[in-house]
């Protein structure tokens, strides 16, 4: 790395950590650290949810994917304007109204408290999976361009993370990833304006290479459910930021950090809206780095094949100096502005769900904080190993999308059946997620015969989890209830 690109990353990191050690101040109790006094402005806490979903997933994984492929993993953004109204008109209001930080008090309010601690451990496991993908891609990314090992910098990227998260708090990750926001979008334009000023015939040339391999597919229209077709994308991506705005703590611990529900509803607008656009130019880079290469072969090495690592290639080789340090610190970007939430959301929820709730006798406030900080750096080192468990992976955006199908568990069809089957009970919802569970082990587990495997691709795990969890649920409510109870 050279000094000019090496002091624009360093300084970078400075800017970051010093404003988490700046707002440390303001996050000296448990609801400072958690909601933040409720105090902030819609528009910051959009770009922090418009920072979660830009994750290094996105950033890196989406331009890999449409390098090898097309842009059919795009189709996932297209039913985010359909969550985001739902959300608006119903999440939000919900648990604006409910008063608590947590995102599964109302569960046990509605079921008892296993369906909070079900709901809880689902979260916190792809939390951590989330989190291990961000660190790995982020590492994979910086490896040539540093000439650290993978494994160096995962610890030390999971260490800086940790460490702003445990000394800000929520207002700390919400400010941090304003300012991630802005870098990772400016590094995105800077990185297109090099592709296409950078081939041979001019940027015309993209369009003609990718159409002529038809790199801008977004996949068959086809009805098979047992391949990546367009809609079991879109169904796919539906079910996901549903459950992203509905029930994941990282999204729904923001609603309580605006200064109003107003507010809170904006940011949910901006972030869906800002990600959409800011999706197709990460695969815009992906597709014109195909061209890119393709026009030019003997710019890249035999030795660099999977996609991931060709955006990384690019930074490393064709950026100008000063040019690479902002990519480097966009991809940071990416990655930190997602990693500090699931590690505030995860100890918010190990202290609001888990202590706080199974306490005998009520706990105060200095317990509560030393709870908080012990489950950041709990969390920061337990994503930061299964980032190092995800070095083995063929394709992380691939590996991430079934470790959340997975891990999921089905709790966004437990959330709707609390909120629409208002005669669900316990019983009704104690069965459904039994049955859930086992449809999820199923549809997950490869030690199967193929002739034993449902003929599902694997992305629609969590749709006919939540499905199942719901109408089975739905189905022993009526069976329960008296003839002149309605469901």
């Amino acid at each position: 790395m050279k000094t000019t690109d090496l002091i624009v990353l360093v300084a970078y990191l400075f800017c970051v950590v010093g404003l988490g050690i700046w707002l440390a101040k303001r996050s000296k109790t448990t609801e400072g650290f958690m909601a933040a006094g409720g105090a902030l402005p819609g528009w910051a806490v959009g770009l922090s949810i418009f920072g979660t979903f830009v994750s290094s997933i996105s950033f890196l994984a989406n331009p890999g994917k449409a390098f090898d492929a097309n842009w059919n993993p795009f189709v996932f953004g297209l039913s985010l304007p359909l969550a985001a109204w739902v959300a608006t008109r119903y999440f939000v209001p919900f648990f604006r109204k409910s008063g608590t930080v947590s995102a599964y008090t109302h569960l046990e309010e509605r079921f008892g408290p296993w369906a909070r601690v079900y709901a809880v451990v689902c979260y916190l496991l792809t939390q951590m999976g989330r989190v291990g993908t961000i660190l790995y891609l982020v590492a994979l990314a910086l490896a040539p361009l540093t000439g650290w090992s993978v494994f160096t910098i995962i610890i030390v990227t999971g260490i800086l993370v940790t460490v702003y998260t445990l000394i800000g708090g929520i207002e700390a990750v919400i400010w941090t990833d304003v300012v991630q926001s802005i870098v990772l979008t400016l590094g995105i334009f800077l990185c297109l304006g090099v592709i296409f000023s950078g081939m041979p015939e001019g940027a015309g040339q993209v369009f003609s290479i990718a159409s002529e391999s038809d790199k801008f597919s977004l996949g068959t229209f086809g009805l098979s459910l047992n391949e990546p077709t367009f809609w079991v994308i879109l169904i796919f991506g539906l079910f996901i930021n549903l459950q992203n705005f509905g029930i994941d703590q990282s999204y729904v611990q923001r609603y309580a950090t605006a200064n109003s529900e107003p507010e809170a509803k904006k940011s949910v607008w901006l972030g869906a809206l800002l990600y959409l656009p800011i999706s197709a130019l990460l695969f815009l880079v992906g597709t014109g780095l195909f061209a890119f290469y393709t026009a030019q072969p003997e710019l890249l090495p035999e030795s660099i094949s999977k996609g991931d690592k060709v955006f990384p290639h690019f930074i490393a080789t064709e950026l100008p100096t000063g040019i690479t340090g902002i990519l480097i610190a966009a991809v940071l970007a990416a990655a930190m502005s997602s990693v500090d939430s699931s590690l505030n959301g995860s100890a918010t929820l190990t202290w609001c769900d888990l202590v706080k709730r199974f306490s005998r006798n009520e706990p105060g406030e200095a317990t509560g904080m030393k709870v908080l900080h012990g489950a950041t750096i709990a969390f920061g080192i337990i994503g930061t190993s299964a980032a190092l468990a995800m070095t083995r992976v063929q394709s992380a955006l691939d590996a991430w999308w079934k470790l959340s199908s997975i891990f999921s568990g089905g709790i966004l069809g437990l959330f709707l059946l609390g909120l629409i089957v208002k005669k669900a009970k316990n019983a009704a919802a104690a069965t459904a997620v039994a049955i859930g569970v086992l449809v999820i082990f199923w549809m997950s587990a490869p030690w199967l015969p193929e002739n034993l495997r449902p003929a599902l691709h694997g992305n629609l795990t969590i749709v006919v989890g939540t499905l199942t969890i719901f109408l089975v649920g739905l189905l022993v409510s009526r069976l329960v209830s008296s003839p002149k109870e309605s469901v």
